[in-house]
């Protein structure tokens, strides 16, 4: 399902930001559950959690290169919790794509220069409400009544983890 979501969230996001398939291919993410995460990509309260993490093939970098990415560290425990908790009216399927979405903007935001990874907290969350608003309208476009429930859970400051607990 969490693939299907990315999948579907890559091409709707590119859409978006107007980039093709090569281009929102050059964004370097992958995708990890909660039971193939190191203990620092657990984060309580949250249904995933953004890691930049630098690779270098040789200690000499210039020499043979490094490049950047992302791991999107899926709390499913969260997610699922979540969806057990909202009584059937949160579906699984329209929360992952809202959550692929939502963290696909951020890296399209981080590569292109909008916002550094490694801003202040207060500029982060000044971050989250842009990257809502965004998500938003890049999913208006494929609104359903369930699709609808989720972005309303999400409005208002409201997180669907706060409304369940």
């Amino acid at each position: 399902m969490a693939s299907s979501a990315f999948q579907r969230a890559e091409i709707l996001a590119g859409q978006h930001f107007h980039l093709n398939r090569e281009e929102i291919k050059k964004h370097r993410y992958d995708v990890k559950t909660l039971a193939y995460l190191d203990s620092h990509e657990v984060k309580q309260g949250a249904f995933a959690h953004l890691c930049k993490y630098h690779y270098s093939r040789d200690e000499d970098a210039n020499l043979f290169g490094s490049y950047h990415f992302y791991r999107i560290c899926l709390q499913d425990n969260r997610i699922l919790d979540a969806v057990e908790r909202g009584h059937s009216f949160i579906k699984i399927s329209p929360l992952m794509l809202y959550i692929a979405t939502h963290e696909l903007v951020h890296i399209i935001r981080f590569e292109a220069g909008e916002i550094d990874f490694d801003a202040s907290r207060e500029e982060k969350e000044k971050e989250e409400d842009r990257v809502h608003a965004i998500t938003s309208v890049i999913l208006k476009a494929c609104i359903s009544p369930e699709m609808k429930l989720v972005l309303d859970c999400f409005s208002n400051q409201y997180r669907i983890g706060d409304i369940f607990n």
